[in-house]
């Protein structure tokens, strides 16, 4: 009897039982499932990224253009991303993540079949352009939906599933792209990532929860859009990333088209900056930055974009130039980094909700470091075996940095504050990404003295090195990541049951 009791009085005054909440440790199973419909979607945008950059000197073949002019089929993708990030917070806001999460994709799908019937590199440009604006949508949102879905619990275990496209595009990018160069012709680069984007359509509609934002009730307006932060925003990313860009093709910083754009881009960003401080609400929320799980993984991340971006740069360079393979053959020897992040996987995301992101990061640089420092002393005739098992020991190193590091952005924020986060730690990595491969290309460039294959390798060595150094000083920076105590404190507060409702005092009126 005394458990019935028990049991009516758990079910309370509505007759039902009240959902179990999944454990602290655990990933929901609602999240599971929106974070599964989300990545199919976004595996179109990640494999696009790595094929078309293994694609460059084939398109400037196929479309009668010079490889300089072809560039910009990535430097305006890019540009796009770059300037289309910023509005997620307010289209989130606004509109809802599963509107704006279909809508990005559609815009993305449009920009494929656009591209695939491309008829010069003007156009094939373009709609370069509109799949970036698209995907510069997906991929915050992406994040953002299944952090909030998550609600500060088991953060390490969800963020695998956030990065579970960034690890496949290494592994099947290079391959799929290199196939397709190889024995079809180029316009089916653009017609892999249809499958995807209507799969991800069909399994948004039909199963991600209409989060539509109510009508406003009377008296109150929808969100507005900050355009003076926009009109700020984007083009100062913009004008960095371009900036960037033209560095690693210029062979230096000190040209007026890297000069120009990079001075214009930091005014602009100082400016949102300043503006962004005095706005009670703008478009994206800096001062998170001064949170110690913001701040800190927005800097690493900055920085790991050297070593992720700027090595990614190099490695297949060296697997064509020194040793003389084709595009295909340099991803298949690519594969075993991917491998070794994917395997990581399993492991560092239950291990950075038990441990912190620090001490994982940490150890992660220092892998990364340790396995670049062989390629600083390769040659033509270098062990392939011996490489690859590098490789694969690098992988589990960049899967050891990523995942936890990006695990830190979210750990005491508000579900207000995911998309801020996101937008943040988005564009940091972004232009970490195109600073590394622009000052990596530059040393590499400036290191080839002289002609011949010694020269080339010389080169190669020097530019290892400084990949190797920045994953160092990437080190030093993990020491101001959120530790075990942290993580804990703010997984605890998660699971704890709301506070009730303050008492309404009466006073009665004679």
């Amino acid at each position: 009897m005394s458990g019935d009791r028990s049991a009516n009085g758990a079910r309370g005054a509505g007759g039902a039982a009240p959902a179990r909440a999944p454990a602290p440790d655990k990933v929901d199973p609602q999240v599971l499932r929106t974070a599964l419909i989300l990545v199919v979607g976004a595996l179109a945008v990640v494999f696009d990224t790595t094929i078309v950059s293994v694609a460059l000197h084939e398109l400037a073949v196929g479309l009668h253009t010079s490889v300089s002019t072809i560039q910009w089929v990535s430097t305006g993708y890019m540009l796009a991303l770059g300037v289309a990030v910023p509005l997620s917070t307010w289209a989130l806001a606004r509109f809802g993540g599963k509107r704006v999460w279909m809508a990005a994709l559609t815009v993305f799908l449009v920009g494929s079949v656009g591209s695939s019937l491309a008829w010069n590199a003007g156009s094939l440009i373009g709609w370069r352009v509109v799949q970036g604006l698209g995907g510069g949508l997906m991929l915050p949102v992406m994040t953002t939906l299944i952090m909030q879905a998550a609600g500060g619990r088991a953060l390490g275990r969800t963020t695998t599933w956030v990065a579970l496209p960034a690890l496949f595009g290494p592994i099947l990018g290079p391959l799929v792209g290199g196939a397709i160069i190889t024995d079809l012709n180029w316009r089916f680069m653009f017609w892999v990532n249809v499958p995807f984007c209507v799969a991800g359509l069909i399994l948004a509609g039909r199963h991600l929860a209409d989060d539509a934002p109510p009508a406003p009730s009377a008296g109150a307006t929808r969100p507005r859009l900050d355009v003076r932060g926009l009109a700020l925003l984007a083009p100062g990313i913009a004008a960095v990333i371009l900036g960037l860009s033209n560095a690693g093709s210029a062979d230096g910083f000190g040209h007026t088209d890297v000069v120009a754009p990079l001075t214009v881009g930091v005014v602009l960003l100082v400016a949102f900056t300043r503006y962004a401080l005095r706005h009670r609400d703008p478009l994206v929320d800096v001062r998170l930055l001064t949170a110690r799980s913001v701040g800190s993984s927005s800097s690493v991340l900055f920085l790991s974009g050297f070593s992720l971006y700027g090595a990614m740069l190099l490695l297949p360079l060296y697997y064509q130039e020194v040793r003389g393979v084709s595009a295909l053959s340099a991803g298949l020897m690519l594969v075993p980094q991917g491998v070794g992040t994917l395997v990581s996987r399993q492991i560092v995301g239950p291990l950075t909700d038990r441990v912190g992101a620090r001490s994982i990061a940490v150890v992660g640089f220092l892998v990364v470091a340790a396995a670049t420092v062989p390629f600083s002393f390769v040659d033509a005739a270098s062990d392939g075996r011996l490489l690859a098992l590098w490789l694969l020991i690098r992988g589990i190193g960049l899967g050891a940095v990523t995942m936890p590091v990006m695990t830190a952005a979210y750990v005491g924020l508000d579900r207000s504050q995911i998309p801020h986060s996101s937008v943040l730690t988005r564009t940091t990595q972004q232009i970490g990404g195109s600073f590394g491969t622009a000052v990596l290309a530059v040393v590499l460039e400036r290191s080839v003295s002289g002609t011949g294959e010694g020269a080339l390798v010389s080169g190669f060595h020097t530019a290892f090195w400084w990949a190797t150094g920045f994953s160092l000083v990437a080190t030093a920076l993990c020491v101001w990541l959120p530790g075990r105590a942290q993580v804990h404190a703010a997984a605890a507060r998660a699971a704890a049951p709301p506070a009730p409702p303050a008492p309404v005092e009466v006073t009665e009126v004679k």
